[in-house]
């Protein structure tokens, strides 16, 4: 959930504009102040610039993850096994660990993010099947864009790791408030927490300790860094769910997935079209924002879903201007529906348009 500025008002130790108390339900947003035209660099091997990427999938190889919970595996996942000696059909590559109803997911996957994206539109997702290790990617999976509120996670996961240090402790207020960031993503609950313990030191620990490089507070619209001004890319995301279900203690680790799987309405979208046999959990963010190209809606979704949370989806959307919230939302969710083998569209609720 994103913010709806009231530009009279500023709150005492925090830079940005005050956020208004609650969420205007129902009712368009207030669009962000114009923000400044920053440069966008698309990290590929062959193009440097801001022209809209390819919906060409990467498949990329990794170490074996082992599951962070001891869920038995042996149920059905979206992409199971093929004997090695199994022919593959015309549609299906051989030597690879992707069985050929995921392999055919992903070409519909890939098919549907290339139809989502023209104009300026950038839809991208990586797939992650911690079993095997393997990865794999559609669109600019390295463009940063919009977190709204999905980075809300990297905030709870750094609070809860902070207080197990014994760097911070969490009063029962701060942790009431980090359920209500996750449950429903509460703007206020948000706010009180980045007001007492946000920094720039806890975007550097998201960088260097989650392993999401791509993360930057966009400057121009606050004396201090804050959350709902940040940027980061797919991969990022990825990288923080795969750092909350294999580095996180046990506990915490817990408390989280608990927590994603138990989300308010008004995020059962985006990775939760996985389906209900999937156990998905998430985090999604949306949010109404500008860029060099014209104002325009995000919609992210990041989490997990499988047995033993065996597989990690994270998918940003810097949605076309032409578009609405709706379309966002939508898009999100029919992408992760295919990559599950779920019928599309998607059953999903869309959020009130508060960002």
């Amino acid at each position: 959930m994103s913010l709806v500025w009231c530009p009279a008002r500023r709150p005492t130790g925090l830079g940005p504009t005050a956020p208004c108390s609650g969420s205007v339900r129902g009712i368009s947003p207030l669009p962000r102040r114009a923000r400044p035209v920053l440069g966008c660099v698309l990290l590929t091997a062959a193009l440097l610039g801001c022209a809209q990427p390819p919906a060409t999938p990467a498949v990329d190889t990794a170490a074996p993850v082992p599951a962070a919970t001891g869920a038995p595996e042996a149920a059905a996942a979206p992409a199971p096994a093929v004997s090695a000696a199994a022919p593959a059909p015309a549609d299906c590559t051989n030597g690879t660990a992707w069985s050929c109803d995921q392999q055919r997911r992903f070409a519909a996957a890939s098919a549907y993010v290339a139809r989502s994206g023209g104009g300026h539109g950038y839809l991208s997702a990586v797939f992650t099947d911690r079993r095997t290790g393997l990865s794999w990617r559609v669109g600019a999976t390295r463009q940063p864009g919009w977190t709204a509120s999905a980075i809300k996670l990297a905030i709870a996961t750094d609070l809860v790791e902070r207080g197990r240090a014994g760097a911070i402790t969490l009063s029962a207020a701060d942790r009431r408030d980090l359920d209500a960031m996750l449950a429903n993503s509460d703007e206020p609950a948000s706010n009180r927490l980045w007001a007492k313990y946000g920094d720039d030191a806890m975007l550097a620990r998201f960088r260097e300790r989650f392993g999401m490089p791509g993360v930057r507070f966009v400057p121009g619209f606050s004396t201090r860094a804050y959350w709902g001004f940040v940027k980061c890319t797919s991969d990022d995301l990825a990288a923080l769910v795969r750092h909350i279900l294999t580095v996180t203690d046990p506990a915490d680790r817990g408390y989280l997935v608990a927590a994603m799987r138990a989300v308010a309405p008004n995020q059962r979208w985006g990775v939760w079209a996985a389906g209900a046999g999937n156990q998905p959990g998430n985090k999604d963010g949306w949010s109404f924002e500008s860029d060099s190209y014209g104002k325009h809606w995000v919609a992210d979704s990041v989490g997990f879903a499988g047995p033993g949370e065996r597989y990690v989806v994270a998918v940003m959307y810097q949605v076309d201007p032409r578009g609405a919230l709706a379309d966002g939302v939508h898009a999100v969710s029919d992408l992760v529906a295919l990559l599950f083998g779920q019928p599309v569209p998607a059953p999903v609720t869309v959020p009130a348009p508060d960002g």
